[in-house]
């Protein structure tokens, strides 16, 4: 199962209201529970090499993602007000720099065009550019530099006016 196909049984499991589903096969294991229509823990295996793919550390060999809902109500908060809020496409680890010794690609109140790059999420090593679809000024960075976040998880909130 490669990470497309993941991504797209996460957002099908997340819209359908399941709390749990599971699926093995020869070669993974993937648990995803939810509650409440929030993420609680996505677990996946790859059980030929025992590799784990997620972003925190579990005391028992396992790892765990959550999603702070606190930061979907902010978001949502602001989305009312005419702001529009940038969401992560995939699963990955935030990243404001192109590199460490390098200046974020956006701040706070810059204005910024369409096409524009506003971060990049590293996903089983693949660097992958957050674009802006739309042109604005960010109001909000909601997500810390070099830190996991989930699929849809908010990123960015850009004022388009």
């Amino acid at each position: 199962m490669n990470l497309k196909e993941i991504q797209n049984l996460i957002k099908f499991v997340y819209k359908s209201g399941v709390e749990e589903v599971k699926i093995e096969r020869e070669d993974f294991k993937i648990t995803i529970k939810t509650k409440k229509n929030i993420t609680k823990q996505i677990l996946v295996e790859d059980l030929p090499s025992n590799n784990i793919i997620a972003a925190q550390p579990v005391s028992s060999g396992q790892q765990e993602i959550v999603q702070e809902p606190t930061s979907n109500a902010a978001a949502e908060e602001l989305e009312n007000e005419n702001h529009i809020v940038v969401k992560s496409p995939i699963i990955g680890t935030f990243y404001r720099k192109p590199s460490p010794d390098k200046p974020s690609f956006v701040e706070v109140g810059k204005s910024i065009s369409e096409g524009d790059v506003l971060c990049v999420i590293e996903a089983m090593k693949l660097f992958n550019e957050i674009e802006s679809e739309i042109s604005g000024k960010i109001v909000k960075i909601l997500a810390e530099d070099q830190s996991p976040v989930e699929f849809d998880q908010p990123l960015f909130v850009i004022d388009p006016s």
